[in-house]
């Protein structure tokens, strides 16, 4: 679903335990290691956070960096990949061209409306045959037909999301990246409960979806309160991840 735009240096200290924690770092990083080629010895994972994915990053050969804007998820990422973590814009790399074998960049691009400018600045610290790898489609992972998904479906906006595939293949398209092989994987823990989507309606996380009309919030708060099993996790989110090759 669809988040607002958090402050990171603040979720730093309790990030991991709200958002799956070990469970759902280690999907993630089995998925994108099995779209990063066999030969690749340089990996770098955008928006590293806490670095709880980046740590899981492991293959023999395989040497893995994290990069991340916000100062404290990267002080808790370097005690995780001590020696290769950086701060940076992901808009900005302090790179050079043609200076690694993979770049990616899992729950990234979905909160940024610079989206475009990412893929460009992957494609630019690409080597020739480099791959691009992402999640993306956010909001249609966290759409597995529960009760709450009949109730937001007719507000959700996806094709308007900044992560959406076909606009993030043509910003790839348009810096020499070729769509590639694709994974999904689970992200375990992350199942919402009705009582927990009308908190995060009120916050606002689903505002982009209707303009934050509040006679909307009402209404759908409402018909979420109405369910049953308020407390209770409908099934977790199913991740998309695509990847795309630099022309060699």
């Amino acid at each position: 679903m669809a988040e607002t735009v958090l402050d990171y240096e603040a979720e730093a200290a309790h990030y991991d335990r709200t958002r799956g924690g070990a469970p759902r770092a280690e999907a993630a990083a089995a998925a994108v290691l099995r779209l990063v080629p066999p030969g690749a010895r340089t990996l770098l994972d955008l928006a590293c956070g806490t670095g709880l994915v980046t740590e899981r990053l492991v293959r023999p050969g395989l040497r893995v960096y994290g990069a991340d804007a916000a100062h404290a998820m990267l002080r808790v990422a370097a005690g995780r990949v001590p020696g290769r973590t950086v701060r940076a814009d992901a808009r900005r790399l302090p790179l050079p061209d043609a200076s690694l074998d993979a770049v990616c960049a899992v729950w990234l691009l979905h909160l940024v409306p610079f989206a475009a400018d990412v893929v460009a600045e992957a494609a630019r610290v690409l080597r020739p045959g480099g791959v691009l790898i992402a999640t993306v489609d956010k909001d249609a992972a966290h759409d597995v037909g529960s009760d709450i998904d009949a109730v937001l479906r007719p507000h959700r906006r996806t094709g308007a999301a900044s992560d959406g595939s076909g606009p993030i293949a043509r910003a790839a398209a348009a810096h020499g990246l070729v769509p590639a092989a694709g994974a999904r994987f689970t992200g375990h823990g992350q199942g919402a409960t009705p009582r927990d989507t009308v908190r995060k309606l009120r916050a606002g996380y689903f505002a982009s979806w209707f303009q934050g009309d509040p006679a909307v919030v009402d209404a759908l708060a409402a018909a979420l309160a109405a369910l049953p099993d308020q407390d209770r996790r409908r099934p977790d989110p199913r991740y998309r991840l695509v990847s795309f090759v630099g022309r060699g």
